[in-house]
């Protein structure tokens, strides 16, 4: 059975994007998934987030430039069922660099088809960068399914048109013709405030079921985790975050038939 591939996209930064990657990846895991998450942010956010330092040569930089195997670079995370392909400082380059190759579009996904027809991982979840470039594009062409994070905040959904634009142009150019939205997720909800309500509301309004349910809220204690390269279910596994989190893999589950 082939893995599925989620790529997390949002061309904003500061909307809980690799927040989200890592803990809904621990979550699947927890849940009995075995999850992979690839980090293709030169940040390397991600890699910091579970404990890892940036390092030289440990990201799919060769890979996506034919001169290396991505299976390869997969590490064991501290929380089991999960693994990591970190990122590293190194793979900015590869935005420049990527231009200049033939079928620069599906490099990653040539990269990563063993990882996508082994028997090791049912989910493999890719961290994009906050911009549209090539790494993100490269990583909805790889895609199975588009997953939104979207902060439920003033100005949200004007870019969200524009990713969906993306989605549909890829789509369309028939360079990943199978590519899915998987799925809008609300970040950094504030129940408390009339804005993040009338968000959800107008975004639910368009978008119907390709809303999830869970809602994910603003939390110091999200924010606090990845400062001690720890998942929140490590680092406070009983917040409104670690539930919200463990809701949303339900989902996920459930939606894209991720347990057999």
């Amino acid at each position: 059975m082939a893995a599925t591939l989620f790529t997390i996209a949002n061309q904003k930064g500061g909307v809980g994007k690799t927040t989200t990657a890592i803990n809904l990846a621990a979550a699947l895991a927890e849940q009995g998934v075995p999850a992979l998450i690839i980090d293709l942010d030169p940040q390397a956010n991600a890699t910091s987030g579970l404990g890892f330092n940036k390092e030289e040569g440990q990201s799919l930089y060769q890979a996506l430039l034919g001169e290396g195997d991505a299976e390869s670079k997969i590490i064991e995370t501290s929380v089991p069922n999960l693994s990591l392909i970190p990122s590293e400082v190194d793979i900015a380059a590869i935005e420049t660099e990527l231009a200049q190759q033939e079928n620069y579009l599906v490099r990653l996904r040539d990269a990563l088809e063993s990882i996508r027809h082994g028997d090791r991982f049912k989910a493999v979840i890719l961290d994009c960068p906050p911009s549209l470039g090539m790494l993100s594009m490269n990583a909805m062409a790889s895609a199975d399914y588009l997953l939104i994070a979207l902060q439920t905040e003033y100005l949200a959904m004007e870019g969200l048109g524009q990713i969906l634009n993306v989605l549909q142009q890829i789509k369309d150019a028939n360079v990943n013709p199978k590519l899915e939205l998987g799925g809008i997720m609300m970040t950094m909800y504030d129940v408390r405030t009339n804005l993040s309500r009338q968000v959800v509301s107008d975004v639910r309004q368009h978008f119907g079921s390709d809303v999830f349910s869970t809602m994910i809220p603003r939390s110091i204690r999200l924010g606090e985790a990845p400062s001690f390269g720890q998942t929140i279910f490590q680092y406070d596994p009983l917040s409104p975050g670690a539930t919200a989190y463990k809701e949303l893999s339900v989902e996920i589950i459930k939606r894209f038939k991720l347990k057999s």
